[in-house]
């Protein structure tokens, strides 16, 4: 019997800073805008959000066991080190579960959902950017930081069938950056323009052909790319019904580059009824059109945290704290010994501590222990799985003279629920607002680099209410 393929699960990442446009207008007196856009903390990278959005994904299908993990960005954490294994074991998959980097181009992204859709298996494609630019740029102001992560599988747990795809490929010089370079530079918006409006139209005609459908069949019409003009034609072109064009969070979020068209798919999803047809086209070095009709299963889809909730409870960065963390200016450092590269061997020896937050439970007294025991005589211990277990502080200090790129440091004592206690870092808060009774939870981000080497552990930040925040 055929078994239909498609989307289990779909969740989108945005982390919780945000830069108002019009702050750069006010220190440059150029550049900037109307509207806002993602920033990633000091602490944040790709991996890093890549992990929190495949948290929330495999939150909806919890039980799931995942074959292939890919994971897609142009902003790699790291080069030559594969960045797909801290996401494998930030997730604590098996070890017969592959995990594979598709990285280096803004079009990886698109592209590791449709090897997804169209292999055997259950695979998550997981995607993040971060995109930034030089200051008053155009890609400074409309870019945008954040993840998305597409769980696909089979079965009656599928809420979005997948119903076909088109692409088209040529080679030309749009969009580029060489290894080592903080900015992308841009070809002349006319001409990149000439050559994806063809592209486009060519994949879409592909893609609606292989659905057998027409195109005023569609009921939400994804259309992105970095290059904007060319998309704002493309859709012109479509011959799609009023109505159906989803907002592209271009006031709000930026362009997520690799990470945007699953960011919008996931979030269309999030809303979207049984049976609509969802097309997702990006254009990225020639176009690509994904189909889907959502099944009734959508009915019972529950985002663990929906996009827009996250769209609500965001809060500004100042515009010189966002330059500092993003390497643009350099401000005077702490007063004290930058860190030690980490150990290889201790971390090996650490993984799931380190990087699956797990900690240990003595079974004849329900006693746990964080960090894990590591002996306990007569006794062996279970593991206890903490990364998605909330707390709440019952002490904290703010600490201005330890080594951070973001002081002051919030430590919190956080206890946490079933039992457990652990001193830990507090991320995304101002630290005039910790107070004792907060509840936390946890959350996967770097804690510093040193010698090349992302020391990768785990913080606290706030459980919010929508609209709560503050800036830094």
């Amino acid at each position: 019997m055929f078994e239909v393929r498609g989307i289990v699960s779909a969740a989108g990442y945005l982390p919780f800073r945000r830069l108002q446009r019009s702050a750069i207008t006010a220190t440059f007196g150029a550049g900037g805008g109307k509207g806002t856009r993602t920033v990633a903390s000091y602490d944040e990278d790709t991996t890093t959000m890549g992990v929190e959005a495949a948290r929330l994904a495999r939150s909806g299908a919890p039980d799931t066991a995942i074959d292939c993990l890919t994971y897609a960005t142009a902003e790699p954490a790291y080069l030559d080190k594969t960045n797909a294994t801290a996401i494998h074991a930030a997730l604590r998959l098996d070890r017969s579960s592959v995990a594979l980097d598709l990285g280096g181009a803004v079009r990886s992204g698109i592209g590791a959902l449709r090897l997804a859709l169209e292999g055997s298996g259950t695979s998550l494609a997981v995607s993040s950017d971060i995109r930034t630019g030089l200051p008053t740029s155009p890609d400074e102001a409309s870019g945008g930081d954040g993840a998305a992560a597409i769980l696909v599988g089979e079965g009656a747990s599928v809420i979005a069938e997948y119903l076909g795809s088109g692409s088209a490929t040529d080679e030309f010089v749009d969009r580029w950056r060489t290894p080592g370079e903080r900015r992308s530079k841009v070809w002349e918006e006319r001409f990149g323009e000439t050559k994806y409006l063809p592209l486009g139209v060519q994949a879409w005609t592909a893609a609606l052909a292989a659905a057998s459908i027409d195109a005023v069949d569609v009921d939400h019409a994804i259309v992105t790319g970095m290059h904007t003009r060319a998309a704002a034609a493309l859709t012109k072109k479509l011959a799609l019904r009023d109505g159906v064009l989803v907002d592209g969070l271009a006031s709000t979020v930026g362009n997520t580059g690799t990470a945007h068209p699953a960011l919008l798919l996931a979030a269309t999803l999030e809303t979207a009824a049984p049976g609509a047809v969802i097309a997702v086209v990006s254009l990225a070095d020639g176009a690509d059109v994904l189909l889907f009709r959502t099944t009734d299963a959508i009915a019972n889809f529950t985002p663990a945290r929906a996009v827009a909730t996250q769209l609500a409870t965001g809060a500004d960065v100042l515009y010189g704290k966002f330059l500092s963390w993003r390497g643009m200016v350099t401000v005077e450092p702490p007063r004290r010994p930058e860190p030690a590269r980490v150990s290889a061997s201790a971390a090996g020896r650490s993984g799931e501590w380190k990087f699956g937050f797990v900690g240990s439970r003595n079974p004849a007294t329900g006693e746990l222990h964080l960090p894990p025991a590591t002996s306990v005589p007569g006794v062996e211990m279970e593991p206890a799985p903490m990364a998605d277990v909330a707390g709440t502080i019952v002490t904290f200090t703010i600490d201005k003279l330890a080594y951070s790129p973001s002081p002051p440091i919030v430590f919190a004592v956080v206890d946490f629920d079933g039992g457990g206690r652990f001193p830990v870092e507090m991320t995304d808060v101002d630290a005039t607002e910790v107070k004792i009774g907060d509840r936390v939870e946890m959350t996967f981000r770097r804690l510093f680099t040193a010698d090349g080497i992302h020391d990768y552990f785990w913080k606290a930040r706030p459980i919010r209410a929508r609209g709560e925040g503050s800036t830094p």
